[in-house]
């Protein structure tokens, strides 16, 4: 429907129409790609962002985190629902990659082509994304973070809110409940700020956009690789419990139930 054609008019009979039921075509790989680039450097933007507005604000630590979280709540959750029909609105090659794996077993998720597109996207958008925070503060526009976070705990507390993040997300996939993801995982991230240790990264393209920033929500470089391969382990954790949680039941026949 065009902007200038009325409401209720009838679609033209030689235009293409989907079959009742048919699933809508996909956007084009590079809208996709697009999306998750804008989304990936919007979401660390906001995270970046309050957090250098945060210490700019008070000296509080537990006010900084509270401001730093709730914004990112709310400009997660908008951006979700704004990119989710597009590409899906992962902003995270975890997610990423679980749903290429979750293809590969002969479920619904993305191929190995826009595996390799999708991941890219991201890290570079992350980056950008870093960039322009430190750009609207007035920040060195790259500075690598000298906060470590290489404790063990910190590095317990990524595996804890990835796997929580895959099974909220996947969870919500095998109950048809996707619809709740905008308010459900920016909720999740949310409260994972405060009940993990490392504040919830959960994320190995904002891990790798947070380093290029000295400020609040920085990582310092040498422990990007420890952040990753815990997200990377939460991630294996998390589709297991998917798994086992949601396991498919079977008809009195064996054949799986629908």
């Amino acid at each position: 429907m065009t902007a200038t054609q009325p409401v209720g008019t009838p679609i033209p009979a030689d235009e293409p129409q989907l079959a009742p039921g048919a699933t809508p075509p996909r956007a084009p790989l590079i809208a996709r790609a697009a999306a998750e680039l804008v989304g990936t450097a919007a979401l660390v933007a906001v995270v970046v962002g309050s957090g250098i507005q945060a210490t700019n604000l008070t000296q509080d630590v537990a006010l900084q985190l509270l401001a730093n979280s709730t914004a990112t709540v709310f400009g997660l959750g908008v951006l979700i629902a704004l990119l989710g029909p597009v590409s899906g609105a992962h902003f995270n090659p975890a997610v990423t990659l679980a749903e290429w794996w979750t293809a590969r077993r002969g479920g619904a998720g993305v191929t190995a082509r826009e595996l390799a597109v999708y991941v890219p996207s991201q890290i570079a958008g992350a980056i950008a994304g870093a960039i322009l925070a430190d750009a609207m503060f007035g920040e060195p526009l790259v500075k690598w973070s000298t906060h470590d976070r290489s404790a063990g705990n910190l590095l317990l507390g990524e595996v804890v809110a990835t796997a929580g993040l895959i099974l909220l997300i996947f969870g919500l996939a095998r109950t048809d409940r996707l619809r709740f993801a905008p308010v459900a995982v920016a909720s999740y991230i949310g409260a994972a700020y405060w009940f993990t240790s490392s504040t919830s990264f959960a994320n190995p393209a904002v891990t790798i956009g947070r380093a290029f920033t000295d400020t609040f929500a920085g990582i310092a470089p040498a422990s990007v690789p420890g952040f990753i391969g815990m997200q990377l382990v939460g991630a294996v954790v998390g589709l297991a419990l998917v798994a086992v949680i949601f396991m498919r039941g079977k008809t009195d026949n064996g054949t799986p139930a629908a």
